[in-house]
C-alpha cells in the first residue's frame, strides 16, 4: 500500500498547481451532482480525495452555516492547490488516506467523491472505510465529470470490461462494502453512482 499511495502522492503533486486550468468549466457538472447527493442544511458531509476542492463550496451551500464539510486528500500539494483557490473557506482539509480516515465511526451524513474510485488500492476495503464514517442511511456519490467512455478516449485508452465503474463491476463491489447503489448516471457528460449506506 504504500507504494500506491508513493505514486498517488507523486502522480498529484506534479499536477496540483494546474489541476484546475486543465478542467476550467467543471464547475456547473460538480454542482449538479452535489444537489443530485440530497444534502440538507446541517448535514455533516466529507468530499473523499478533494483534490483542490473544486466540490466544497457546493458542499457548502448545500448544508449552510450549520453544516460540516471536509475535504480530504492524500497529496498535500492538492490542498494547498485548494487553500491557494480560496475553497478552504467552505470546508476543513484534512491531509488522510481514505484506507484510514482520522473521523469517529457513523459521525458523517455523506461522502462525495469526485474521481476516487480508480486510484484506489484496495477498493473493497477502502469503500468499508468510507461506510465507517457514515451513519446507516447515510449517502455516498462516486462522481467524475464526464463518462467512462469519454474519460477513456481522453486517455487514449479502451474501457475493458473489468473498468470498476461499469455497472455489473460496482454494484456488488458496493454491495460488499456496506452499500447499497440506488442510482447509476455514465453519459458523456458525466458519471454519478449514488449508494446509501446498509444498516
Amino acid at each position: 500500500m504504500s507504494d500506491d499511495r508513493t505514486h498517488v502522492q507523486e502522480f498529484f503533486t506534479a499536477r496540483a498547481a494546474g489541476w484546475d486550468s486543465r478542467f476550467p468549466d467543471d464547475g456547473p457538472a460538480y454542482a449538479a451532482a452535489v444537489a443530485e447527493l440530497g444534502l440538507r442544511e446541517g448535514d455533516r458531509v466529507l468530499d473523499a480525495g478533494c483534490g483542490t476542492g473544486r466540490a466544497l463550496p457546493p458542499l457548502r451551500a448545500a448544508v449552510g452555516a450549520s453544516g460540516v464539510v471536509l475535504g480530504a486528500d492524500l497529496t498535500p500539494a492538492m490542498l494547498q492547490a485548494a487553500v491557494r483557490a480560496g475553497r478552504d473557506r467552505d470546508g476543513r482539509l484534512l491531509v488522510a488516506d481514505v484506507a484510514a480516515l482520522p473521523l469517529r465511526s457513523e459521525s458523517l451524513d455523506a461522502v462525495f467523491a469526485a474521481g476516487l474510485i480508480a486510484h484506489l488500492p484496495d477498493p473493497a476495503r477502502n469503500l468499508r472505510e468510507l461506510a465507517r464514517t457514515v451513519r446507516p442511511g447515510g449517502r455516498l456519490a462516486l462522481f467524475h465529470p464526464i463518462g467512462r467512455a469519454a474519460l477513456a478516449a481522453r486517455q487514449g485508452r479502451h474501457i475493458t470490461p473489468d473498468d470498476l465503474r461499469a455497472e455489473p463491476n460496482l454494484r456488488p463491489l458496493l454491495a460488499g462494502s456496506g452499500w447499497t447503489m440506488t442510482s447509476y448516471v455514465d453519459q458523456d457528460d458525466r458519471f454519478l453512482a449514488l449508494a446509501v449506506r446498509e444498516a
